[in-house]
């Protein structure tokens, strides 16, 4: 497995980040080191399970994160983090205790993590790789949050450390099924070719024929753009699936206030689905976590009260949900691959 390690963070550099919070133009910039080849999921294993969680963007929820271990604990899954498991975090007990809880699982690391421990600006900002669609507003706050997170991480003695360590991808075995596990996408750790409107739209299948003939891969499991999508072809270089759990630690429909996480699996799962498939055997399946949103609210609020970057930017999500729906998350697996 290709390490891709990145420097842990000096003091010097956070305490002038700090003084200097990035523009949004930083949170736009995707880094060099982010990137890799599709490729490079073209090897070996690194894990193996009959029952597999993918957790994306759980974003520092710890009763996200109770249901994630109470629901993996009913049937034995392995558990991988694929990143951005710290966010709002940014108090050092709450950090801490994301920390020792995420080590116990396979972990990869997001664009949070891997900014968190750079030694020196980069220039990346929160290191998002915001597309054009997203308000300036919201680019610059994310970049103010990531100062106060990265300072906060300081604090804790190896912490830094321990998130530079995290590979940026891993492939797993589930039953006959190859599937590679990412942040962002088959290219780059904050890519967004595995956004919902990528996806969805008409060049996907062009974009997505040269990811699996150089991958070799079945299903890709991603996490970053915050929509949740679960979209399925039938390509030249053979099948593949791409399921993006949009976020673990927020909502992620319209009106409701449930995280998701995918389950790739040899048996149904004894969790209801809110969408999925079959295919080759293994069920593809997006799971509820109906976390304790209220005690998570009050937890975020104390951290981040009226008038805070992360409170302007995330509160209407965390009480109200995004403008997205279960039946635009998911397409039949005919009439994705037409």
């Amino acid at each position: 497995m290709t390490s891709d390690r990145v420097r842990p963070s000096g003091g010097r550099a956070a305490h002038a980040l700090a003084a200097n919070p990035p523009d949004g133009s930083a949170g736009r910039i995707c880094p060099a080191d982010y990137r890799y080849p599709p490729s490079v999921l073209d090897r070996a294993p690194e894990l193996a399970a009959d029952v597999l969680y993918v957790v994306g963007g759980l974003y520092g929820n710890l009763p996200a994160l109770d249901c994630v271990e109470r629901l993996a604990g009913a049937e034995g899954a392995t558990v991988v983090f694929n990143g951005d498991f710290h966010w709002f975090d940014a108090e050092q007990d709450w950090f801490a205790e994301i920390e020792q809880r995420v080590a116990g699982h396979c972990a990869i690391r997001g664009n949070v993590e891997t900014e968190i421990a750079r030694a020196d600006d980069v220039g990346a900002g929160c290191g998002c790789a915001y597309p054009a669609s997203v308000a300036e507003d919201l680019v610059c706050r994310s970049n103010a949050i990531m100062v106060e997170l990265r300072a906060t991480a300081q604090a804790l003695a190896g912490a830094a450390r321990r998130m530079a360590a995290l590979p940026m991808h891993l492939v797993a075995q589930v039953g006959g099924m190859r599937v590679a596990i990412v942040h962002g996408d088959a290219a780059a750790l904050a890519g967004w070719s595995f956004a919902y409107e990528a996806l969805v739209g008409p060049a996907a299948r062009a974009m997505l024929e040269p990811v699996r003939r150089a991958a070799q891969v079945d299903l890709i499991a991603s996490t970053h753009t915050c929509l949740a999508v679960l979209r399925d072809f039938e390509l030249g270089a053979g099948r593949l699936t791409i399921i993006n759990n949009g976020a673990a630690g927020m909502p992620n429909f319209a009106g409701g206030c449930v995280g998701v996480i995918s389950r790739i699996a040899t048996t149904p799962s004894p969790h209801r689905p809110l969408y999925g498939l079959v295919r080759d055997g293994i069920h593809v399946d997006a799971i509820a976590l109906a976390y304790d949103n209220e005690a998570f609210l009050r937890r975020f609020l104390a951290r981040w009260p009226a008038g805070s970057t992360a409170q302007a930017s995330y509160f209407q999500r965390i009480t109200a949900g995004p403008d997205h729906s279960v039946e635009r998350a998911v397409t039949a697996p005919a009439a994705a691959s037409s």
